[in-house]
């Protein structure tokens, strides 16, 4: 039988190692715990039981779906506690050496030893640390794929830019021209996170636990591709953990939890769409699997489109922009597999693997008349990603394993820019970004030694990464790029439980502490270590206190470091030049450098979580977050057309430059665009103005979030879920110290201080009617002198599902939903626009999609 888990692994105590005393094993645990639990999902009682007792308490993978523990209320043990919840369910709870197997009364366990079972338990993915069972000294964000249906998402796009730590900027469909490359871009339709704005590069993503290839130009990935319904659930940890995992987890890190496995089939199909017009979705999906005994496996395929939105069917950009496209068309799809398989008593065999394609489409006119019958261009791409992830996990002894794995995966992402004039297309340019990413990892975790408190736990690993990335044009393109990247690294960790409940401890009801340090070297960027401490300190059951403080590191991508310099001649005036003769011209520099540093930073955070045993399982955590970043890789000039105009950019000018600089930086660079609409005089050029990559910048990321989470039991089988996320957010940089200090929080194409999103679900056994609001402050359009406030974007949510009870008979298995996002048809506000291919509003910000009405039917066969 496979098992998953159903709360975070805890240190065992000494007590559940004592197979020999007379009571079972489960039942020496050092202290009884006060329960006031209500009648709700056994899945959900099982796991508050075992994160209050600090047991490891693990399921068989559907066992316990479809079943109501009953409200469990006083003080027991964990075997009272287990007994009196499985009583009635036909199951029972039975001791094994790894923690407490919860499994049928009929169940047999077909000789399997207790190390198989350990085995079998081995690949569960904990976020935030590689130790099982530490407790993580910062907030968790965790979104099941339950509670995304409740709220009527069907997509991990979706879900991203709905949660208040991820702006909107990096890499999404539908980000317009106008935003600067620093902020976000679109090339293929992807979504990634992109936790406090930092950058969807500084946000670390992983799939189960595995690294996979960046998408398009950005250093992101792409979590769109992912089939909603091979996911067991979403876990953000929006604190810096380069220690635990290396580079790009400035901000944090983001792991995309797998179902384990599947019995059954289940199939889906959603229909929606945006009632001003356009963006008619359809979301057709399977999901499939078997289990048996040792290894099971799950298949999801996931097939999605919409059409265009376009600004014509948009009162507030039709006039700006006649004919533009707003968001873009998309058509996808996507296919996951998952599969384990014990190999011996003490051997785990595990794979995922995943492959997506999707065609993206855009059309802009070519004139501000926004005629795109007789001319226009269109945007046509499409991405390919495929990722495998291999591992074999060997349960050494009771208390230790060893995981060897790899990855390797890639993304192509191709796209051109058609030029019609009716129907006949008069010119095209394909282009591509593709990256590989593959590595391979050896690990172990396990118990150092025991103290009263519990094990002192440890993990350490070594490892190889190397990313590939090119980007090419035409094939004697001097802008191509052709480069890779390897790096080595080695990393510790340890859980050390200082005093754990029922010490009797004044004072201290907890108090665990943690720490982690990696070192790793790119080969001709040099050498990184970083460290991570970490404390939690709880005086009661009631509350507790968490602190991190750690360094993170982000390495240059591939394009920052060897992107072709290139020339563009402009007049002077188009960069802001006053005063200068008719005619006077500016050479402007943009490419990479080769000898860029790594980005750093250092953060450090502290939380107030508080959970009073009169609200069982309800959470309040409050958290205080500072993120100081240095050698930030940036392009010095922020907006070209005030290059010779504002004076911060005076560094990167210069002045009056003679015939041997202008003949010597035309002669090294790989491309020269002449957009003065004369030709090139060398006589006639006044400046130059540098705009290459360089390590210059620092920024300051500081800020409180909220999380809030109240189940109530209003009844047998009715419950209330109270459900809130907030973030308030400042945020400054500095490109360079002679540069002055720059608002970033609160500005247009940047996130806005606050951001939140709230909501209440009722649930019976069959039915679930949940309401959320979103809200995205203002910000400010600082682009000119006017400085004009635009009104914070909101959202009103709702959603109603319906699943058949087993005893419906042929319609059992049956689940509907229906769903109406941003139900009062909120709209960005209008920004004015100099070109008619530039979105008339923030598109990081506010989304063209509106009022959005779906219809969702699945069935389990």
């Amino acid at each position: 039988m496979t098992y998953r888990l159903y709360a975070s692994l805890f240190c065992s105590t000494a007590g559940l190692a004592t197979a020999t005393m007379a009571l079972p094993a489960y039942a020496q645990a050092p202290h009884d715990v006060v329960y006031n639990l209500p009648a709700q999902a056994l899945g959900d009682t099982l796991k508050a039981i075992a994160l209050s007792s600090g047991t490891n308490i693990l399921a068989a993978g559907g066992t316990v779906e479809g079943i109501t523990a009953p409200a469990l209320a006083g003080r027991y043990s964990v075997a009272q506690a287990l007994a009196l919840t499985l009583k009635g369910t036909g199951l029972h709870a039975r001791t094994m050496a790894s923690g407490i197997a919860v499994e049928s009364d009929g169940a047999a366990t077909n000789g399997e030893s207790d190390s198989k079972k350990d085995a079998d338990s081995a690949s569960i993915v904990v976020t935030g640390s590689r130790i099982r069972g530490a407790p993580v000294a910062a907030p968790v964000i965790t979104l099941s794929e339950n509670s995304i249906r409740n709220a009527g998402q069907a997509s991990l796009g979706e879900v991203v830019r709905s949660i208040p730590q991820s702006f909107g900027g990096g890499q999404q469909p539908g980000i317009g021209y106008n935003v600067p490359a620093a902020s976000g871009v679109d090339i293929g339709g992807g979504s990634s996170i992109n936790l406090r704005g930092l950058g969807s590069d500084a946000t670390l993503t992983l799939l189960n636990g595995h690294r996979v290839s960046y998408s398009s130009s950005r250093q992101s990935v792409d979590v769109s591709t992912i089939p909603l319904s091979a996911i067991d659930r979403l876990e953000i940890v929006p604190d810096g953990a380069s220690a635990i995992y290396g580079s790009d987890a400035v901000a944090g890190v983001a792991n995309i939890i797998l179902k384990r496995d599947y019995q059954g089939l289940e199939t889906r199909a959603r229909l929606g769409g945006s009632t001003d017009g356009g963006n008619f979705s359809q979301q057709y999906g399977v999901l499939t699997g078997a289990r048996w005994t040792g290894g099971g496996f799950a298949l999801a395929y996931e097939y999605n489109s919409n059409s265009l939105i376009t600004s014509n069917d948009r009162s507030y950009a039709r006039d700006a922009t006649p004919g533009l496209t707003l968001f873009p068309s998309l058509k996808s799809h996507s296919a996951l597999l998952t599969f384990h398989q014990a190999l011996t008593p003490s051997l785990t065999f595990s794979l995922d693997a995943l492959y997506s394609q999707r065609h993206e489409n855009s059309i802009f006119p070519i004139d501000f008349g926004g005629d795109i019958v007789t001319a226009h261009a269109e945007a046509p791409a499409r991405s390919r990603a495929f990722a495998i992830a291999p591992a074999l996990d060997w349960t050494v002894s009771r208390t230790w394993h060893l995981t060897l794995s790899a990855t390797y995966a890639a993304d192509r992402s191709d796209y051109r820019t058609d030029i019609f004039t009716g129907t006949v297309r008069d010119d095209s340019k394909d282009s591509c970004y593709c990256n590989k990413g593959q590595s391979v990892e050896l690990g172990g975790a396990g118990s150092l030694a025991t103290m009263p408190a519990g094990d002192i736990k440890a993990a350490f690993g070594v490892g190889y990464r190397n990313n590939d990335f090119k980007s090419l044009g035409e094939p004697d393109d001097p802008q191509n790029i052709i480069r890779s990247q390897d790096s080595r690294y080695a990393f510790g960790e340890l859980a050390l439980p200082v005093v754990s409940p029922g010490q009797g401890v004044r004072g201290i009801d907890r108090l665990d502490l943690s720490a982690a340090v990696r070192y790793e070297r790119y080969p001709g960027i040099g050498s990184v270590a970083t460290p991570k401490f970490g404390m939690i300190y709880a005086p009661s059951g009631s509350f507790d206190v968490k602190a991190s403080w750690g360094k993170s590191y982000r390495a240059p991508t591939l394009r920052q470091q060897y992107q072709p310099p290139a020339v563009q001649l402009f007049r002077a005036t188009a960069l802001g030049g006053t005063g200068y003769p008719a005619g006077a011209t500016v050479l402007y520099v943009v490419g990479g450098k080769p000898d860029l540093r790594p980005e750093r930073a250092t953060s450090w955070s502290a939380t107030l979580a508080i959970h009073p045993p009169a609200l069982a399982g309800a959470r309040l955590e409050i958290s205080y977050f500072d993120t100081r970043y240095r050698d930030r890789i940036v392009t010095p000039i922020a907006s070209i057309s005030g290059a010779l105009s504002n004076p911060q950019y005076a560094p990167q000018i210069g002045y009056a430059p003679s015939a041997a600089q202008l003949a010597a930086l035309i002669a090294n660079a790989t491309a020269f665009f002449n957009a003065s609409g004369a030709a090139y005089d060398p006589a006639n050029v006044v400046a130059i103005a540098d705009n290459s990559q360089v390590n210059a910048g620092r920024q300051q990321i500081h800020g409180i979030d909220a999380l809030l989470d109240v189940p109530i039991t209003l009844g047998a089988e009715r419950t209330l879920d109270l459900v809130a996320n907030a973030s308030y957010l400042k945020s400054k940089q500095q490109i360079s110290v002679t540069q002055p200090v720059t608002q970033l929080a609160g500005t247009i194409f940047n996130p806005p201080h606050v951001r939140a999103r709230g909501g209440a679900s009722w649930s019976d056994k069959a039915l679930t009617l949940s309401a959320f609001y979103s809200y995205a402050g203002s910000v400010r359009d600082n682009r000119t002198a006017a400085n004009t406030k635009l009104e914070p974007n909101t959202s009103f949510d709702l959603t109603a599902r319906y699943r058949t009870p087993a005893s419906a008979g042929a319609f059992s298995g049956l689940d509907v939903t229906l769903a109406v996002q941003n139900l009062f048809n909120d709209k960005p506000s209008a920004i004015p626009v100099s070109l008619f291919l530039l979105a008339p509003y923030d598109s990081t910000n506010g989304s063209p999609i509106g009022r959005f009405v779906s219809l969702t039917v699945a069935k389990k066969w």
